[in-house]
Formats: C-alpha cells, structure tokens, sequence
C-alpha cells in the first residue's frame, strides 16, 4: 500500500476548496495559508482558538513521542491498522486511494504505523490533523521532507479543513470527536474509528495518583447520527515499566498528570517501576 499526502484541504474561513500553490494553500476568495520550513501549514484561524496555545504543550508532545516510539502501545497501533486495512480492502482497488485522517494526530506516531503496516491491496493518502502546533511541528519534522507519507495540519475537530465528502476514513485516538464534522467529510460509507480508555486502563497509576477512583461511565454502543455500527473490540495487555523516565513520560502525556493532586504526582515521581493494565475500546462506526 503506497502512501501520499491528502489533497483535498478546505479554507478553514469559508469552506472552499484549497489548491497549493508555491509555498502556500490558497482558495478562490484570496485566502492564503503559508507552507511551514517542516512542511505542515496550520488551517486554525484565531478565532477559532479558545487560547494563545491551545492542545498538548511542547513537554506533552515530547514525553508522548519517547513513550509511543518505545512501543509500549504498539499492540494498539497494530489493531488500529488491521481494522483500516480490511476496511480499504472492501472499499477500494489496488489503483484506488483510501483516504484517512487522524483527527487528533499528536506526533503522528498512529499514522506512521499505519503506513509501516500497508499492503499492495491499496494506496493510502494521508492527513493528521491536531489542534497542538507543537505536535502537528513535531509530527511533520519526522516525516520524508522531499517525499511526505502525510499531510500535517494545525486545525480543529470542531471546523475541519476538509472538503466535505472527501475522506474514507477517520481516526479518533483517545481525543474529542465532534461527531457531525465526521459524518460532514466521510464518505458514504466510509469508515470512523474511536478508540477510548476502557475501564481498568492503566487503573494501578489512577490507584496511585488519586485519592479515589470515579465511577467509569457506561459505554454507549448506540450508533450517533448518520452511522451504523460495525462492532468493537478490546486490546487489552499487561505493560511493565521499569524505569522512572517512561512512567514520568506516560503521566506527563496523559491528562492524568493534571488532574492529580500534588501529593499523587508526588507519588508517581517516586516510582521506579509499575506493571500496568492496558485497557483499550476501539469501535467502528460505518458512515450511511
């Protein structure tokens, strides 16, 4: 399976399709997006943001790529792929492109394996899109400059900068899916996956870092507007860490580290090895 960067952009001002044109994206209305030295180009106008710097900071970013590359999710990446896979191999032909985006990209560790793990069935084209800067920079600064897999985009999930029908796939890893903007730029019958924490994931850090644990909310398999669904399943695995860096790193990359008291993030600095409980829903929705 190929891999080529996706075309198909829209002006994240007023919805028109985006053309590249030197080292800029314009639209037909004279609005222009500059191409940056990393090769990604950021479709999040101001006024779209709700902060100077909104998404995961530059410490986030970092501490999630070390995390990711170590391999301690590959399992994830892995299930992630074979479900796009067989989905390609139903939609499209081998001279066919499927399109994908990871709405959520982070340092695009998703989208690399993705394309590491394509076959000669089909050609992929590409697009990771986050709201961080520091993560699309991130994630366009480990890809082929002269040769991209994927297009990198600063953008949000809320105003896609994505002609409308243009995708036949979307990722939602452990991010904020806006439902509506999906079923906007999926095909008919294009494919969404959502993966979410299941209930005992990563439950001996939550153990540690919080004085008590909320109840986990039901998970709702009742198909959302425009989508019919095509099933779920679990990943779920034992992970050992045994060094003070990768468990600082997978507290700093989670919202945990947030959300936990001083004295619970305390206690997580203190450890120096932890097995863990990986727990892992993805579901796939088919767009009708």
């Amino acid at each position: 399976m190929n891999t080529s960067p996706f075309q198909a952009l829209a002006c994240p001002l007023d919805g028109k399709p985006l053309t590249p044109s030197d080292s800029a994206w314009r639209c037909s209305a004279g609005h222009s997006f500059d191409i940056a030295k990393q090769g990604h180009v950021n479709l999040l106008p101001v006024q779209q943001k709700r902060s100077s710097d909104p998404g995961d900071s530059k410490a986030m970013v970092a501490a999630r790529r070390r995390f990711l590359e170590a391999g301690h999710y590959q399992p994830i990446a892995e299930t992630v792929s074979r479900a796009v896979s067989d989905h390609a191999k139903q939609r499209v032909s081998r001279d066919t492109l499927f399109s994908c985006l990871d709405a959520g990209c982070g340092e695009g560790y998703y989208l690399r394996e993705l394309a590491k793990a394509a076959t000669n069935q089909a050609s992929l084209a590409l697009m990771g899109l986050d709201i961080s800067k520091w993560a699309v920079q991130a994630a366009a600064k480990q890809d082929n400059r002269q040769q991209p897999q994927s297009r990198w985009v600063v953008g949000s999930n809320a105003n896609l900068p994505v002609q409308s029908g243009a995708l036949d796939g979307v990722l939602c890893m452990f991010g904020f899916p806006v439902v509506d903007e999906f079923a906007r730029v999926l095909k008919p019958g294009g494919l969404l996956i959502q993966v979410e924490a299941g209930p005992d994931h990563l439950r001996e850090l939550r153990d540690i870092i919080y004085p008590t644990l909320k109840p986990e909310r039901a998970s709702d398999d009742e198909p959302p507007a425009g989508f019919a669904s095509l099933g779920s399943e679990t990943v779920r695995y034992t992970l050992a860490l045994d060094d003070a860096g990768a468990i600082s790193d997978l507290l700093v990359m989670t919202p945990h580290f947030y959300r936990a008291t001083t004295e619970g993030r305390e206690k997580a600095a203190a450890l120096g090895e932890i097995t863990l409980t990986v727990d892992v829903r993805l579901v796939r929705w088919e767009r009708i």
